[in-house]
């Protein structure tokens, strides 16, 4: 099964930037149609950023213009690059196939990063 590492998490003040990886490794061939998600207390788990296709990239209206969703295919591994970071994009980064994984019947998911962005 693959296994996700998301790491670059932390925390700042708003305005801030950080750059977020997520290392894909196990039995894989491609690393195509992965995508950003985040969860926020209280709030579903949501798709921020997704690169599907070939090179296809598409972000959530939230976060458009100041995510940018990138990936190193010879090293397996997806980043998420943010700026102007707000309060409310505090939340729990996780990186995943788009659709998710699934392993007997239930998503999988990885530990995420926690981002927090204080005012």
């Amino acid at each position: 099964q693959e296994q996700l590492v998301e790491s670059g998490g932390g925390l700042v003040q708003a305005g801030g930037s950080l750059r977020l990886s997520c290392v894909v490794s196990g039995s894989i061939f491609a690393i195509n149609n992965m995508g950003w998600y985040r969860q926020a207390p209280g709030k579903e788990r949501d798709l921020v950023a997704a690169l599907t296709g070939g090179a296809m990239r598409n972000y959530a209206g939230s976060v458009r213009d100041r995510f940018i969703i990138s990936e190193d295919s010879t090293k397996n591994t997806v980043y998420l690059q943010m700026t102007g970071l707000k309060p409310e994009d505090t939340a729990v980064y996780y990186c995943n196939r788009v659709p998710p994984m699934t392993i007997n019947g239930a998503p999988y998911w990885g530990r995420g990063t926690q981002v927090t962005v204080s005012s």
